[in-house]
């Protein structure tokens, strides 16, 4: 259950780009700025992965929440939505060295393609660079940020703690997406909230909104990983079942299937195991029953927008986390 990435768009068609283009546009500028080293494989590495896209939902999050709260110091949104995507690239190149993986947004990973060494100190960069950025700003919003940090690294713990345990539950899951995922949406949208002068009860509630639109994004994920064709998805299908995560499918059907139970605590997966343990989930009613909690998270994250004046911005957003739940890929 790597974090939720893949190279396929989220959004509809121009939609975002309409409101915030320009923006995201500034972002990726910012990116490329802050991808430069003195040592020039540092940069290799970091661009390797960061120039392969991704959906760049965090950025848009942030963007998108800081507009709706009539925020206007553009460039301090611009950083935040960098920062935080440099902390979310950071993480999934440990998480490759971690989880062994070979492909990452449709390419190899930068662990298979550049070794272990050099993409753990990358990844180290990458968290450098984002501070960097995050210094500029007060000690509430680095505390904020430095939080999310500790949560990542806290929910890769976790997610280790029961990696191929059939005991797991699903409020066990929960936590650990909310540490691994959930956390760097809450953190972007609570500061985004707080760069525009928003009270205290309108940043409180785009931080619930950012958190909601963690756990149904990371759910979809999870998700997608049984059902989605490998060539959409990015990566190949199935890695939550040959890595033993706790994903969202595998945590539902465990606690009612003892064949799942025993695939997903079996440490030796042959391809035969997998294909079984795949056919198992996608023949039962984990998948629906998995949507309709995606969507329950998708409902709170919409309540907490409606706290916003109506504005382009927020009726966006809302259409966002729509799409979150109803992605393809």
């Amino acid at each position: 259950m790597s974090p939720a990435t893949t190279s396929a768009p989220v959004a509809a068609p121009n939609a975002p780009a309409a409101l915030v283009g320009e923006e995201l546009r500034l972002v990726e500028a910012r990116l490329a700025e802050l991808l430069g080293a003195r040592e020039p494989r540092l940069t290799e590495i970091a661009r390797h992965l960061i120039g392969a896209g991704g959906k760049r939902v965090r950025p848009a999050v942030v963007l998108l929440v800081f507009r709706a709260c009539g925020g206007r110091v553009l460039r301090d949104a611009v950083d935040v939505a960098a920062a935080l995507e440099l902390i979310h690239s950071a993480s999934l190149l440990h998480d490759d060295i971690i989880d062994g993986n070979h492909v990452r947004r449709g390419r190899d990973s930068a662990r298979h393609k550049f070794g272990v060494a050099d993409t753990l100190i990358a990844g180290d960069f990458l968290f450098s660079r984002a501070f960097q950025i995050c210094g500029r700003f007060d000690e509430r919003l680095i505390t904020w940020a430095a939080e999310a940090c500790i949560a990542l690294t806290e929910g890769e713990i976790m997610q280790g703690r029961f990696r191929r345990n059939p005991a797991v539950t699903y409020q066990d899951y929960l936590e650990i997406i909310a540490r691994k995922t959930a956390s760097l949406f809450e953190v972007g949208a609570r500061a985004a909230a707080r760069l525009a002068d928003a009270d205290e009860a309108v940043i409180e509630a785009m931080a619930r909104c950012g958190r909601h639109v963690g756990l149904t994004f990371q759910m979809v994920d999870d998700l997608l990983d049984v059902t989605a064709a490998e060539a959409a998805l990015g990566k190949p299908i199935g890695l939550d079942v040959r890595e033993g995560n706790p994903s969202l499918p595998i945590v539902l059907a465990a606690a009612e299937d003892a064949e799942v139970r025993r695939l997903f605590g079996n440490p030796e997966l042959s391809d035969a195991d997998v294909a079984a343990m795949l056919g198992r989930l996608r023949r039962s009613t984990v998948i629906e029953r998995g949507y309709a909690l995606a969507a329950e998270q998708a409902s709170a994250a919409r309540h907490a927008l409606l706290t916003l004046p109506e504005s382009a911005y927020r009726d966006y957003l809302l259409t966002l986390v729509d799409q979150l739940v109803e992605r393809p890929a």
